[in-house]
């Protein structure tokens, strides 16, 4: 999957894509109904998204609390293995968000980029003060030369698919409820980062992950899927991983810790996809060490017998 990150300055080669626009922030089973559109819009087309980063939405409330389900290498890991030829992706900027919808039709889409069709959902909206409405988009793609095909919004049994009611199920501690709007596991991505290695002393060396400026999970205990992308130790394992701010020791700041069953190696360096099948428990502050193996003990019992039944 190729990456164009300027609208500005596009080879020939890269134009010409059908493209779904939007945040992608999940790419939940609404988004690759949005995809799957385009991919059918113009099948001999090369398949294309157009999206921003940073988000929008963290451009205009830089303070506001994290709220993002993905960093940006997670969805163009997720984007690629729905089989996205090419990801444009924006930088939202202070140039951007002046943009007119009549200025973002023609700079971005029609002159900028080159598209032969754009798919969108139902509650689309673009330009200066998200003026622009699907309709107005439409009109500009028959004053320009491009289509437009506007995709129904998706439900599921939970309800309305949005990266909302999904967030909102994280911070229940129901990443099973999340899966089924996002069609997949909900998945932290990264580097794994130098710990405090207190882990490792108690038997239990842990893979340490940042979960910064990501939203996060209600704090506790999950079992795992855990997917090493890179480096010797690539491939897929099962494990137990606990996010939260360890409150035994001290006030940290929140982050991922997972270990990973069976395993031995050096992760450090390596970026690794860890998957919320199921929360265990709430995060605890207990009385002794002994006490949190004991717990420890437990805890992986119970996600190897929840993750062998997959």
């Amino acid at each position: 999957m190729k990456i164009v990150r300027d609208y500005q300055f596009v080879s020939d080669a890269d134009k010409g894509a059908t493209v779904a626009i939007g945040n992608f922030d999940g790419v939940h089973v609404g988004h690759q109904a949005v995809i799957e559109c385009a991919r059918a819009a113009v099948p001999d087309a090369p398949l294309g998204i157009l999206t921003f980063e940073p988000h929008p939405r963290e451009y205009f409330s830089p303070d506001a609390p994290p709220f993002r389900l993905m960093n940006e290498e997670a969805r163009a890991t997720r984007l690629q293995k729905l089989g996205v030829d090419v990801l444009y992706q924006i930088p939202f900027n202070q140039q951007l968000a002046s943009l007119t919808p009549d200025a973002f039709a023609t700079n971005v889409i029609s002159q900028g980029l080159g598209l032969c069709h754009v798919v969108v959902g139902a509650d689309f909206c673009f330009g200066k003060g998200r003026a622009g409405t699907v309709e107005d988009l439409q009109k500009h793609g028959s004053a320009l030369g491009f289509d437009v095909t506007v995709a129904d919004l998706v439900a599921s049994s939970a309800g309305t698919v949005s990266s909302t009611a999904i967030r909102t199920a994280l911070s229940e501690g129901k990443p099973k409820v999340a899966a089924e709007m996002l069609g997949h596991w909900h998945r932290i991505e990264g580097p794994v980062i130098s710990g405090e290695q207190r882990g490792r002393t108690m038997g239990y060396p842990t893979a340490n992950m940042s979960i910064e400026g990501l939203h996060p999970p209600k704090h506790g205990v999950y079992a795992v899927i855990a997917d090493v992308l890179n480096g010797p130790h690539a491939g897929t394992y099962h494990g137990a991983a606990s996010i939260g701010v360890r409150p035994m020791f001290g006030q940290n700041r929140a982050n991922l810790e997972t270990f990973i069953f069976d395993f031995t190696g050096d992760l450090y360096g390596s970026t690794v996809s860890i998957a919320l099948v199921d929360f265990l428990r709430p995060e605890l502050k207990f009385n002794s060490l002994d006490a949190l193996i004991t717990q420890m003990d437990a805890d992986c019992s119970q996600a190897r017998t929840i993750l062998s039944a997959l």
